[in-house]
């Protein structure tokens, strides 16, 4: 693994946890509930990433030693936040809207820390003829698609998108869902370019997985759309 690869995952930690300062300053909580909501993210990210891959080695999750392998996805890590901030948010009957304080943070996080995988010579394309192709010298000679660069242009474009809507209090409420929607969309695209095991109908599991979470988020969104129309009617009545 590269010596860059721990630098670069650090400066998108500390950028994350900056930008979030910022988004964050209007919310109307504690201290005490901020720091319980970064926590429910940060732990229900932490097991999401890791969930697939302890499933998928049940001995090594048995014993134990499933918990300390290297495997990690963004996608599940990024639903995983998701749930995580909800449930803290339930437990401490949290009502305020808080997915748009994390939607730019995160973007930024997740942009940066693929850089940190192209450094590191992990989560490659498929070969490639083009010219922008690179060889990851760790796992052969061929010229592969910079995966990880198409990513990380990706997660920073969207955090620019969406700071400028989160500014303009465009789609107020939804920021959250909305980046994961898209990226769930950009990551079913971009499979067919990654060496992944192939399942059923020739789709990856990360493709499976995008098929049943974009419907989800889908929901999510239309249940808060409702609940904000009902809200607003409410108060207008009154």
């Amino acid at each position: 693994m590269s010596p860059l690869y721990p630098l670069i995952m650090l400066a998108a930690v500390g950028s994350a946890a900056i930008i979030s300062r910022f988004t964050q300053r209007d919310l109307p909580l504690v201290r005490s509930q901020r720091i319980f909501v970064g926590l429910g993210g940060f732990c229900g990210a932490m097991l999401g990433a890791k969930l697939p891959f302890l499933l998928s080695d049940v001995d090594g999750l048995l014993s134990g030693t499933a918990w300390f392998s290297s495997g990690k996805t963004i996608l599940c890590g990024l639903v995983g936040g998701y749930f995580g901030v909800e449930l803290a948010k339930k437990h401490l009957n949290i009502r305020t809207k808080t997915g748009d304080s994390f939607a730019v943070p995160v973007a930024v996080g997740v942009g940066i820390g693929r850089l940190a995988c192209f450094a590191g010579g992990c989560c490659f394309g498929t070969p490639t003829d083009l010219p922008w192709g690179c060889v990851f010298p760790a796992t052969d000679a061929l010229r592969r698609h910079p995966t990880q660069i198409y990513e990380a242009i990706f997660h920073l474009t969207a955090a620019g998108i969406l700071f400028v809507m989160w500014r303009r209090q465009l789609l107020k409420g939804q920021l959250i869902k909305l980046y994961i929607i898209a990226y769930l969309a950009y990551r079913y695209a971009t499979e067919f370019i990654r060496p992944e095991a192939r399942m059923w109908a020739g789709l990856t599991g990360y493709q499976w997985a995008a098929l049943a979470l974009i419907p989800l988020f889908a929901g999510l969104w239309m249940r808060d759309a409702r609940q904000v129309v009902s809200e607003t009617a409410g108060s207008r009545q009154g």
